[in-house]
């Protein structure tokens, strides 16, 4: 906290001052993201090597509308000022957003330098390969959910398909363990089985709930 608020005192001490700032801007959907270099560490060490001084990084999917430290990066960022990040689609949920976005920020004044692109300005040919580039990152995230979708609907036509993370343990291991709680504390339990004391109470809830149907 004494550090963010030291960088925002410097951050504002170096625009009284009348100096230009270099800002980097990372995301990822997931903190485990890492394909094609699109890690945060990735991404990071990518900004920081490009020459930005202070880096904001968000862990949210480019199609959610929360994205806080993009945000707070927005608010303090002046005209003169660069912005470096990645990959267009780093910043942008989608086409509209994403030259909504870029307008904002060229006509402030500030400078936007794509690594995989190069400085993105309100030229004509500036425009056009932005829209372009923008128009493949929503089409690649609208396939990659078609796909996903797809899938799921062909899994689904599998009677052993569950939804969601696979089960921890097995319907074997869950009645021995409602078995063992018949004789041993749910905390003995929990340590002999490996089986969390709140999987275990909602096991034991679900089955006092079946044999209440079944009487």
């Amino acid at each position: 906290m004494l550090y963010n608020l030291f960088l925002s005192l410097l951050i504002s001490f170096t625009h009284y001052e009348g100096d230009f700032l270099v800002f980097g801007y990372a995301r990822v959907s997931t903190y485990s993201q890492a394909r094609d270099g699109n890690s945060l560490d990735a991404q990071v060490h990518a900004l920081r090597n490009a020459g930005a001084v202070k880096i904001f990084s968000d862990v949210f999917s480019g199609s959610k509308n929360a994205r806080p430290q993009l945000d707070n990066l927005l608010n303090i960022i002046q005209s003169g000022d660069k912005l470096i990040i990645t990959k267009l689609d780093r910043i942008a949920r989608s086409v509209i957003h994403g030259i909504q976005l870029i307008d904002s920020l060229n006509n402030k004044g500030v400078i936007i330098d794509v690594l995989n692109m190069g400085i993105i300005d309100n030229s004509p040919t500036g425009k056009l390969i932005r829209n372009i580039m923008l128009a493949f990152s929503e089409f690649e995230r609208d396939m990659i959910i078609q796909r996903t979708q797809e899938g799921k609907a062909v899994a689904r036509q599998n009677p052993n398909f569950h939804d969601g993370r696979p089960k921890k343990f097995s319907r074997t291991q869950i009645d021995h363990a409602l078995e063992l709680l018949q004789t041993h504390s749910y905390k003995q339990v929990a340590d002999m089985t490996g089986i969390s004391r709140a999987t275990l109470g909602r096991a034991k809830a679900k089955q006092k709930n079946l044999l209440q149907d079944i009487l």
